[in-house]
């Protein structure tokens, strides 16, 4: 009896601390809420990554941060990180800021606000191509000799589903945005005929396309997203893990200003899917 005794209170006091240990964690995460600077709207971003945000601040996200800073009645004060790998670890989760852009849904390093706009990958093509597919279900894309296309990313199974992988042209993932950009360099070699097509992440075909309106036309691959193959992504903001009211605030924002924003997304081209 002795021992059941001492089991059950060595059990009650678990217990007891397990609780303990939880209020001292929400009370923790309350006030993580409370660390951020109220008197201005801190942004970490790219410096050099166009169409989203640049150094001038003239990408669409610059616009976006302006917006909310309007509605919160202060400035945006921008901290410049490179987009690459070890981002939101060196920037949002080390207090440098407290809002990043542009952030996929259910990011596992950060608490993703509502989605303010969806997107889709995107096949770009010169004007002049005879071969003008909206699909790559379409027989005709095994008549494109280059196809390029950012490895890792979810359009290399739409290439092995159509057994379209040997005409893969790969375009590195991670980069130094500093000094290469995928993107660009893509277009750059489609407009050199070094690629017949090129499938690039929504906003940036529809930006670089709209720079060289005259030459290219972008198809948003709308049709090849399946369960399967996610290749239509929602976009959200990041806060840090624990500061639910600035997610909720934020949210309302988004909510209230959902027309500006697609404005914003209209005006640099970036192809929108309604949900």
């Amino acid at each position: 009896m002795i021992d059941i005794f001492i089991y059950r209170l060595r059990y009650l006091c678990l217990i007891t601390m397990a609780i303990v240990c939880g209020l001292i964690s929400e009370s923790s995460a309350e006030q993580r809420t409370e660390i951020r600077d109220k008197n201005k709207l801190r942004v970490c971003a790219d410096p050099n990554n166009l169409p989203f945000s640049n150094k001038d601040e003239q990408g669409f996200e610059n616009k976006i941060a302006e917006l909310i800073a309007g509605q919160l009645k202060v400035d945006v004060v921008y901290t410049w990180f490179p987009q690459s790998q070890g981002f939101v670890r060196s920037t949002l989760n080390d207090y440098k800021c407290d809002l990043i852009m542009g952030i996929s849904g259910a990011h596992p390093l950060v608490l993703n606000t509502n989605p303010y706009y969806s997107s889709v990958f995107s096949l770009v093509q010169k004007k002049e191509s005879n071969i003008r597919i909206t699909t790559m279900s379409d027989e005709r894309a095994h008549q494109l000799r280059r196809i390029g296309l950012v490895s890792g990313t979810s359009p290399t199974n739409l290439l092995l589903k159509y057994n379209l992988i040997e005409q893969m042209a790969p375009y590195h993932l991670y980069v130094d945005t500093r000094k290469h950009s995928s993107g660009k360099q893509m277009i750059i070699d489609l407009m050199n005929n070094k690629l017949d097509a090129a499938i690039l992440w929504g906003p940036i075909a529809g930006y670089h396309t709209s720079q060289h309106e005259h030459d290219l036309t972008m198809t948003p691959l709308v049709d090849d997203d399946t369960e399967d193959n996610r290749i239509i992504y929602k976009i959200t903001m990041g806060v840090r893990q624990g500061e639910i009211k600035w997610k909720r605030q934020l949210n309302k924002i988004l909510k209230n200003k959902n027309a500006a924003i697609e404005s914003i997304l209209m005006e640099y081209n970036v192809p929108i899917v309604k949900n």
